[in-house]
């Protein structure tokens, strides 16, 4: 996990031109999703995260963000029912 506050922008750049970064996420809300996700363009910098993949993500505990990754939200919310 790579905390957007901590590296440039042109960082940022690189790591999505080197695949390093393919997924964005919120550190508050414990979501990541698509890079190109409305819900994510509207996130405030402090709490952005990127991750290398959505394997990544899950291990640090995000879930799957109901906006841009449906299908992966519903298989979500379908593992957790009791």
């Amino acid at each position: 996990m790579i905390r957007h506050s901590e590296i440039s922008d042109q960082d940022v750049r690189r790591g999505i031109k080197a695949l390093h970064i393919q997924f964005g996420g919120n550190s508050q809300l414990q979501i990541y999703g698509t890079l190109g996700c409305q819900s994510g363009k509207r996130m405030q910098r402090k709490n952005r995260v990127f991750f290398a993949s959505a394997q990544a993500a899950i291990e640090a505990g995000y879930r799957p963000c109901g906006n841009c990754m449906k299908e992966a939200y519903k298989k979500w919310t379908g593992s957790r029912i009791l």
